[in-house]
């Protein structure tokens, strides 16, 4: 994989950040743009495709809900959870499973951090088990990607201590027995501290090459 830039960016409405991203794929795609990696947070805000069941929905919240154009079903973004989304080039990049690519280099930069996790395999004809989780089968990672005239967008929800309890007003990932759970949860039953937003920006930058 070719230069991916690192871009820090603080907190930014869901639907703001998605109008950038779609600037940055529509640059990206004319040569203006490197590939790039964005490390953001947003308020409170529960994202759906077009394919999520309504029943998968909640029925009454305070938390607002939008559709977006990515693959995965519903999920949570707030604070306390670091997001990260790639605008890569495929053409550029070559032959690959990006997110594979995606989930491998999360595992990397937890394990950086002294937190063991796994990617797992999704058996024939079953919801999708894309992300990162626990040896436990706890989901601590989400992932979510569109690819449009080759190049990527959206990427990942990572919690780090956000509040769970959000989760659990809808179906998360499409998978109803779904646990989710954080790096301070992670670090708690360790007895351990939490790692720091900043030192998880850091770990995954540079497990994923990040500059």
């Amino acid at each position: 994989m070719g230069e991916l830039a690192r871009v820090d960016l603080g907190e930014i409405p869901y639907v703001e950040a998605v109008e950038q991203m779609g600037i940055w794929v529509r640059r990206r795609q004319e040569g203006l743009i490197a590939d790039r990696l964005a490390l953001l947070t947003h308020p409170p805000v529960i994202t759906y495709s077009a394919r999520t069941p309504r029943l998968e929905l909640p029925l009454q919240t305070g938390i607002p809900l939008v559709e977006v154009d990515r693959g995965g079903q519903a999920t949570y973004h707030g604070p306390g959870q670091l997001i990260g989304y790639l605008v890569v080039d495929l053409r550029e990049r070559g032959p690959g499973d990006i997110v594979r690519w995606l989930e491998e280099g999360l595992v990397s930069a937890l394990d950086s951090l002294d937190l063991q996790a796994v990617r797992r395999d999704t058996p024939p004809k079953a919801q999708s088990l894309v992300g990162v989780w626990t040896p436990e089968h706890r989901k601590v990672a989400s992932i979510g990607m569109r690819i449009r005239g080759g190049v990527t967008s959206h990427g990942f929800a990572l919690n780090i201590a956000p509040d769970l309890t959000a989760f659990s007003t809808f179906t998360a990932c499409g998978l109803p027995e779904v646990a989710m759970t954080s790096l301070a949860e992670m670090a708690a039953a360790l007895d351990r501290p939490v790692p720091t937003e900043e030192a998880v920006r850091d770990a995954v930058a540079a497990a994923l090459g990040a500059a």
